[in-house]
């Protein structure tokens, strides 16, 4: 099996109001593509331009399955 870097990473706004959660293989790219807002989509529409968190995993059905844990969790357990 070939290993990769995957990142799961929180983006937020400037007042913390707003959370969205994702998964990338390029964290630096992605966090520059929402700061951007070139894109158009939930972190442009919501402001999200602060990473917030992030963690790094080596396999991509890890980094798929942290993601769907810290989406389920509630509001104040992800903002850490």
């Amino acid at each position: 099996m070939l290993f990769h870097n995957y990142f799961v990473y929180i983006m937020t706004n400037k007042y913390k109001k707003v959370l969205y959660i994702g998964v990338t293989n390029n964290l630096r790219r992605r966090v520059f593509e929402h700061e951007s807002g070139n894109y158009d989509g939930f972190t442009k529409k919501y402001n999200c331009h602060y990473l917030l968190f992030y963690e790094h995993f080596k396999n991509i059905n890890h980094a798929l399955k942290r993601e769907k844990e810290l989406k389920k969790w509630r509001r104040e357990k992800k903002i850490i």
